[in-house]
């Protein structure tokens, strides 16, 4: 069995901090074996850097997924090609720099990570995300020899994201997805052997609204005029979900999710 620990959307600096904190006590009290955690807001709330990217890297992420925000911080694009382990979306046309795909090599065997983003009321349009995340999902059992397969399914409708679980129940072991910030209550095994949550949730301050400090939003609301949204403070609360699969046929044996309340580390 490997057991697979799935951070939703880090938000900010609070996010980042309390990700790194946490993140040696949840791989010892889950037994995780390898980490994802989406990044996408891990710059001030709007995409993610090289610099804070490798920050994560280093505290013990394995890979590192992103979303619709991923070029909002332009020094990330020439920088994608030469690390694999931060991924975008694999729907993005031929010749888009970086992966939407990595398989990495664990003590328990092979890892594969995909990102594919949805379609619905998200910007911007990219190619049909079941077409090719089953492309993907068949390439990497059939060419790379994987088994034990994690998808991050960045998506604003949820019957986009339950869509996509049904398309790809079988044929990878876990379907998680992201980009709302509020976490799901339905994980589950399907039918063919996949995990899956329609939304992890979000590693960002827990006072605010998604992860932003709640009084500009809600004047944005009163007035509809425009406003900056900062990331809110501390505290935070941390979510996601452990995913234990049998590595031999890649099938989920089980899915919980967590969510924890982190208060900022003493300096």
């Amino acid at each position: 069995m490997i057991t697979i620990l799935f951070i939703g959307d880090v938000v900010g600096e609070p996010g980042r901090t309390a990700l790194k904190h946490a993140l040696p006590g949840l791989r010892e009290a889950h037994g995780a074996d390898f980490v994802v955690v989406n990044g996408e807001n891990a710059a001030a709330g709007r995409g993610i850097t090289p610099r804070l990217a490798q920050e994560l890297l280093q505290a013990g992420v394995d890979v590192i997924t992103t979303g619709d925000h991923v070029w909002d911080q332009v020094e990330l694009a020439p920088w994608l090609d030469t690390e694999p382990r931060v991924l975008r979306p694999v729907n993005y046309p031929e010749g888009t720099p970086g992966y939407g795909s990595v398989v990495k090599e664990t003590p328990k065997g092979k890892v594969a990570v995909m990102q594919v983003q949805g379609r619905s009321f998200i910007q911007p349009p990219l190619e049909n995300p079941f077409l090719i995340s089953e492309k993907e999902a068949q390439r990497l059992r059939n060419e790379e020899h994987v088994r034990v397969i994690l998808v991050d399914m960045h998506a604003e409708t949820t019957s986009e994201k339950i869509s996509t679980g049904y398309n790809l129940d079988g044929l990878v072991s876990a379907v998680i997805g992201t980009h709302t910030h509020v976490q799901t209550a339905d994980e589950t095994i399907l039918e063919h052997g996949t995990a899956y949550l329609t939304d992890a949730g979000m590693c960002g301050p827990a006072v605010g609204v998604l992860g932003r400090e709640r009084e500009p939003i809600l004047k944005r609301f009163r007035t509809s005029m425009p406003a900056k949204f900062p990331v809110a403070g501390w505290p935070v609360r941390l979510c996601g979900a452990v995913i234990r699969v049998d590595e031999e046929t890649g099938k989920a044996l089980d899915i919980t999710r967590i969510s924890q309340i982190v208060e900022k580390p003493a300096s």
